[in-house]
């Protein structure tokens, strides 16, 4: 059983209405203003807009780039138009994907309508190397806050969270971390469909990523959580929403010039087993959030009784996730779990 398809489920609707939706022709690479050579630039998106805004200043010298984050739009503009306002002097907008709820007014549909020329840019989830990752609360929301914290920030084990479900004790639960089990769990099957999926939704936003997806993939592990990508990443991407807008970008490896903020926030290890069969190095250590206090180093059995622990604290109804979901409504998974104990 694959888990793959319940891990990304609350956001699929989303980025299908994306794909729906006509933004503009094929043109909209072009920049929509005349060039004066220091091109203003504005970057919306999640955390990984903030990366793709400090590759773009490092690979465009004298250019002006503003980050704006989604969680902020509400607090610092109130409503779309008064963010389009902002945007109307702006050479080129980079836009991630945002739903409705973000800013009164509208979604990225409602922007595009007030800004010619917005060009998207697509959301890297990718799961491959982590499979064992999941988010637990309300992950329909799209809102962090929704979402139940781990000993390391919005992260889950899922097999920690399953072996509490089903009442096993922490020594219980640890003795599943194994490779046979992870196959048992469909986990070494997740590479290709969480391939399937990034490639498919970058090409739903017009900006297919197969050539540099091949390149990432042979470099080694390039994601810090599913949701976080490693800088070098960010710099592609914002390296041809550069050359696509008519700009000539510095080729430059970013990550050899920038630190990696990303790096600062939680990084969930590539599991010795998964990085066997992928061929990579592999670690059982999990790294909480430095960005306000160092970070904590977690080894596997801390993690798993300290996620006990918080779980402890929660109303089971507050527990929720769709992997889980999936898994109860598969005997084989079931016997597995109550073997274990």
């Amino acid at each position: 059983m694959a888990p793959f398809p319940a891990l990304f489920k609350p956001i699929v609707p989303a980025v299908q209405a994306a794909a729906a939706r006509s933004f503009s022709p094929r043109s909209w690479a072009r920049p929509w203003r005349a060039s004066t050579g220091r091109p203003r630039i504005a970057v919306i998106g999640n955390c990984q807009a903030s990366g793709v805004a400090q590759a773009l200043r490092l690979m465009l010298p004298g250019a002006e780039v503003e980050t704006l984050l989604v969680a902020g739009l509400t607090r610092r503009f109130g409503h779309i138009d008064r963010l389009a306002r902002h945007l109307r002097e702006t050479d080129h907008v980079f836009s991630q994907f945002f739903p409705v709820g973000f800013i009164a007014g509208g979604n990225i549909h409602g922007l595009a309508e007030r800004v010619p020329g917005l060009r998207l840019f697509p959301t890297i989830l990718f799961s491959g190397f982590h499979p064992d990752l999941v988010h637990v609360g309300d992950e329909a929301s799209l809102r962090l806050s929704r979402l139940v914290a781990s000993p390391i920030g919005p992260y889950h084990s899922a097999i920690a969270l399953q072996g509490f479900h089903r009442g096993l004790s922490v020594e219980a639960t640890l003795r599943l971390y194994t490779g046979a089990v992870f196959d048992q769990l469909g986990y070494f099957d997740l590479w290709q469909s969480s391939a399937d999926y990034l490639l498919r939704t970058s090409r739903d936003v017009g900006f297919g990523l197969e050539r540099e997806f091949a390149l990432w993939g042979r470099g080694g592990v390039f994601m810090h959580v599913i949701n976080h990508p490693r800088l070098h990443v960010l710099g592609d991407i914002a390296r041809r929403l550069a050359r696509e807008a008519g700009c000539d970008p510095l080729d430059i490896p970013v990550a050899a010039y920038a630190p990696d903020t990303l790096a600062a926030e939680p990084v969930w290890p590539v599991l010795p087993e998964i990085a066997e069969r992928y061929g990579v190095p592999g670690s059982t250590l999990f790294k909480g959030d430095g960005r306000r206090a160092p970070s904590r180093l977690l080894d596997l059995t801390e993690f798993v009784a300290e996620s006990f622990a918080l779980y402890a604290r929660h109303r089971p109804q507050d527990l929720t996730c769709a992997r889980l979901g999936t898994w109860d409504t598969v005997p084989e998974i079931r016997v597995l779990f109550d073997a274990a104990a």
